[in-house]
């Protein structure tokens, strides 16, 4: 790539730095998130869009964001997405996108298993290490571990909030070693990310040693996961092969400008998805689907953004006061609740309609679905749409055996990834202060 595309801070008070300076920071000096400056620029051909993405064409489009040269790039790309994310359909305009066959079983997967492979690319041609500071309320944490287990130049510090995850997905965090340090914070989760913002925005600590993010605060974990909004679209068409306006074999008119539903917690899926269509993915509307945590359906109400100290939930992934990447979306709509509305619905799923809706899903389609993807269905369920709803199921459902398997009435095998990380050793630390972890870091 002869001119890289440069990535400016949402605080706008940092110089704008390449790909690779704004992977390896993760968070901006002035402590801000990277933004694509050109992603407005870009005008996607109706051609372009039906050229086949989703069978591994996805790094044609990284290439204009990530400055890696294209053999490359195409390797990491077909390395890092080397798993299926079927299109499941349970009724006429209902589907479900699985983003859980991965080695974690979990949508977070993709863009973790992209970024320690774009970081150890990097870290390798500079000769350089860099530590890893990951703060999960779930998921995360685990396709981090797997992702960057094992990498000679990187060590990884996973920040979890105790006693708010399930037995299996801290067993996914905490059972590694090597290079992985999982930490037990006593707290929730956004006392887990106000400890991995105070340590990436530290100069004093930032000086001693280098520091990067896993989270979806850093670009590179954003970027790759646009990857299954193509996916979803390009599965879509291949049932409407006469899409874009036409009719279908059955006679019926169809629009292919799906609404996508994400369950949301930190906001990251969802802004990869808006990033997606901006690049000129045909996407009719996202629902931003949380549990009752979230804020967002307020501030899409009111055009304010209220602070609230989080609950623990069945979907406790999305157990989030307050989002990070919030401030992409506001960056990316210039602060305008609006503009924001045109693109952007959210809906508040509670407890009761979360475990209903697992049990209303199974019985009518014979579909398991998981806690989180659950917030998901209940929202698209709700809503009335003429057109196909593709609700993005974030996780395994054997992942919450509890939660599932008392909504549905029955128990079902864990399947090998999960068994075979029962037995481990729990190897984590418990901390609960910033000068803890400052010198957990350190050492």
């Amino acid at each position: 790539m002869q001119n890289p595309m440069l990535f400016y801070s949402t605080n706008k008070r940092s110089r704008a730095v390449d790909f690779k300076t704004a992977l390896l920071r993760g968070l901006a000096e002035d402590g801000g998130l990277y933004m694509p400056s050109e992603l407005n620029n870009f005008q996607f051909s109706h051609a372009y869009r039906q050229a086949g993405i989703f069978n591994f064409q996805f790094w044609k489009i990284l290439r204009k964001f990530i400055d890696i040269p294209e053999k490359d790039l195409e390797k990491i790309t077909r390395e890092s997405f080397n798993f299926a994310a079927p299109l499941v359909k349970l009724d006429k305009n209902l589907y479900v996108l699985e983003l859980f066959h991965g080695p974690t079983l979990s949508f977070k997967d993709f863009g973790a298993r992209f970024m320690a492979r774009a970081m150890n690319y990097y870290l390798t041609k500079s000769k350089q290490k860099l530590n890893i500071i990951v703060a999960t309320s779930g998921d995360t944490g685990s396709a981090v571990a797997a992702g960057f287990y094992g990498l000679p130049n990187i060590r990884v510090f996973i920040l979890y909030p105790s006693k708010r995850i399930s037995k299996l997905q801290e067993q996914q965090i905490a059972t590694w070693g090597k290079n992985i340090v999982a930490l037990e914070v006593k707290g929730d989760f956004d006392d887990c990310q106000r400890l991995a913002k105070q340590a990436l925005s530290d100069p004093k600590l930032r000086k001693k040693i280098n520091l990067s993010s896993a989270n979806s605060i850093n670009i590179g974990r954003l970027l790759p996961q646009m990857y299954y909004y193509f996916a979803g679209y390009y599965r879509l068409k291949t049932l409407y092969p006469s899409a874009e306006g036409g009719s279908a074999s059955d006679g019926k008119s169809y629009t292919l400008n799906p609404i996508f539903v994400v369950p949301s917690g930190n906001f990251g899926n969802l802004t990869a998805g808006l990033f997606a269509k901006r690049l000129g993915l045909p996407v009719n509307k996202f629902v931003a689907a949380v549990n009752i945590n979230s804020q967002i359906p307020e501030y899409l109400r009111t055009g304010k953004l209220k602070q609230s100290k989080t609950r623990l939930t069945f979907s406790n992934a999305m157990d989030v006061g307050n989002p990070s990447n919030w401030a992409r979306i506001m960056d990316l709509y210039h602060g305008s609740p609006s503009a924001i509305k045109k693109d952007l619905e959210a809906s508040t799923v509670t407890e009761s309609e979360t475990e209903k809706t697992i049990k209303e899903v199974y019985k009518k389609y014979g579909y398991i679905a998981d806690p989180h993807t659950a917030v998901g269905l209940s929202a698209a369920i709700t809503r009335d749409s003429s057109g196909p709803t593709i609700v993005l199921a974030t996780a395994h459902p054997a992942k919450f055996p509890e939660i599932v398997e008392k909504a549905i009435g029955k128990k079902f095998p864990l399947p090998p990834a999960l068994r075979n990380v029962l037995d481990k050793k729990k190897l984590s630390l418990t901390i609960t202060t910033k000068e803890e972890f400052f010198e957990r870091i350190k050492k």
